[in-house]
This record gives C-alpha cells, structure tokens and sequence, in this order.
C-alpha cells in the first residue's frame, strides 16, 4: 500500500485539520503519516499532500474528542501538541485513530501496547512536569504603569496552557506572560479574556522599568535569601537538581547582590 504523508503546520489548528482530512480523503488510516512542514529527506513511492490549517475543522475534531473521551484526554491531547518533539503529529494522530476506531476513548492512554499512545502519554506527562514546575517558579514584577510582567524561557510551546491557571488566580490585575524562546506574549487585561501576540506584533513596543516599590522588594528579597544561605552547607548539585538553571535564569532570587 501506497503511504500519504500529510505535511500540516505546527499548531493545533493544523494537526487537527489533518487528522480532519484523513476520513475527508477517506484514505487509508494505516498508511497516513502526518509530518510537520518540510523535511529533507522524502519517503520513495509516498504520496505527500499539504494540508491547509482550517479552523473549522479543527474544530469539529476538537469537539469530538471532547464529547467522545472527555476532557481530560483533550486536556492531555492538547499538552502533546504543545511539546517541541517534531513527532507528536503522528503520535496524537494515531492515538485520536485508535480511541476511535476501537472505542476505547477515555482509557485510550491505558493501551500501553501501542506504540504511538505510549509516545504520546510521555509527551504530555513531560510538558504537564514543565508547567507544574512554572506554576511555582514564574515569577511576576510589577511594573511603573502597575501591569504585571514575568519572563519564561520554556522548553516547550506551552505559554497558552498557563493561561488558565494564572487567569484564575489574578482575575482583578493585568498581566503579561513573555515567553522569551519564542517571543510570544500573553496579555490578560483586568476582568478580560486573554489575548496572544507574536514579538513581531510588539516590535515597536518596549516594557515600562520596575516600579519604585519591585526594585525595593526586590532587594529586600534578595538580600534575604543570600543572608539565610549558610556557606558550610552549599550544595549547587541538590539545588540544581531540585531547580534546574533554566528557572533560574528568570528568578528574582537568583539575582546577584
């Protein structure tokens, strides 16, 4: 049999579309391969088509996943396609394939037998690790105009999933999340929905300095956590293994005296 292999974008909307397009095409499940954009070396006697991000049908494939296996596989399926492994298309396409096909749904992440699935859990077990350990290292400032401002560097695309969490927690103030490896920015305005923006958008923008009140607490903080840092017992390999230094790099604390 002939393999297709679906070249789609890497985003939600475009891995959904393609896996839209697979029964659209009604093409053999088996043999599709979903690829994200071009790669170098090309597959002898493979049939390669591009897919066209379309938003409603990425739709439709988001609303049955969530009617068929619930939200908590959604959530799951959405914290794949937020790794920065150039597999996950395939991995979230054959796992969506097979919940379907076999009618396991909502235990879908129990088949351990399959390769994909398994591919798949471990993808997002590892981005929902990084975004628990945002969730306490994110460190907010504010700034002179009051919005609060903090900077991430994470290793993989999951900016958009942190908006929940942090929405919930500061309804009341306006913030923005900057994640500086993609330059992507968050922007929830008091009591609004969020909004995201590309640094291409905000080329001409440049962030207000600290407020007068950040600088002293910030200092304040620092001084205190090097003065109940006892010398005998420094050990940077515990510290390191317990907050890696790409946290680091974007807390307060760390800053030097």
């Amino acid at each position: 049999m002939q393999e297709t292999i679906l070249i789609c974008e890497d985003s939600l909307e475009g891995i959904f579309t393609a896996i839209y397009q697979t029964y659209l095409w009604k093409l053999d499940r088996e043999q599709v391969f979903l690829q994200i954009g071009e790669e170098g070396n090309l597959r002898l006697f493979a049939e390669y088509r591009n897919v066209v991000s379309e938003p409603q049908k990425a739709a439709k494939v988001a609303s049955t996943i969530i009617r068929k296996m619930g939200e908590d596989v959604y959530w799951d399926i959405c914290c794949v396609l937020a790794s920065e492994d150039t597999k996950k298309a395939q991995a979230v396409y054959r796992t969506v394939v097979t919940a379907l096909d076999k009618k396991q749904y909502r235990q879908i992440f129990a088949n351990v037998k399959d390769a994909y699935i398994v591919k798949a859990f471990e993808l997002a077990r590892n981005v929902k690790r990084e975004m628990d350990h945002l969730y306490g290292f994110l460190r907010f400032q504010e700034l002179e105009n009051g919005v609060l401002y903090a900077k991430i560097g994470p290793k993989n695309n999951l900016v958009t999933l942190l908006i929940p969490h942090f929405a919930n927690r500061y309804p009341n103030e306006n913030f923005i999340i900057h994640d500086d490896i993609r330059q992507l920015f968050v922007l929830h305005p008091a009591q609004k929905e969020c909004v995201i923006v590309t640094g291409n958008e905000v080329q001409n923008f440049s962030l207000p300095d600290n407020s007068k009140e950040e600088k002293y607490y910030q200092s304040l903080f620092v001084e205190f956590c090097h003065t109940i840092a006892i010398k005998e017992r420094k050990n940077l390999a515990l510290q390191q293994s317990m907050l890696p230094l790409r946290f680091q790099e974007y807390m307060v604390e760390f800053a030097k005296k």
